[in-house]
């Protein structure tokens, strides 16, 4: 799930949750969050996307406060807006009202010069899921390794 070019990425997402579908949106930062998250100061661990008045928002993300910074810096845990398409934010607000479907970060990333986010709509995991997800990594693991023995 994360790529070489994340940011900062929420590993925790794929093991606590199933990824039913994803999205990129952008997201309003001020100027030292910028150059905080290009040094990868921020942290989506307890962060959630939740869709308010058509409007969608990142809620408990953190970003450190940049280190070069002064007086002006930002707040660290703040709510940010994030930009999507109205039909994708419905979409994202129906499937959020349908039980047992939230929305998570999965990561910040750049494009063009732009930070966004990875958004997904997600269904949590029950613990037989995680430990089946826990096996089948160990055996990709052992796969590899014994591949790699053979050579």
């Amino acid at each position: 799930m994360g790529n070489d070019n994340d940011l900062v990425s929420n590993r925790r997402a794929t093991y606590n949750f199933e990824i039913l579908e994803t999205f990129e949106t952008g997201i309003v930062l001020q100027g030292t969050e910028i150059k905080s998250l290009r040094d990868n100061s921020g942290s989506l661990q307890e962060a959630y996307v939740k869709v308010l008045d058509n409007e969608i928002w990142l809620i408990g993300c953190t970003i450190a406060p940049y280190r070069h910074g002064n007086i002006h810096n930002h707040e660290e845990r703040r709510s940010r807006k994030l930009l999507m398409h109205k039909r994708e934010i419905e979409k994202c607000r129906v499937a959020t009202d349908e039980k047992g479907l939230t929305l998570i970060p999965l990561a910040f990333y750049l494009k063009n010069g732009r930070i966004k986010v990875r958004i997904a709509i997600a269904k949590g995991k029950k613990t037989i899921d995680k430990r089946a997800t826990i096996k089948e990594r160990d055996e990709k693991r052992n796969l590899a390794k014994a591949l790699k023995q053979h050579r």
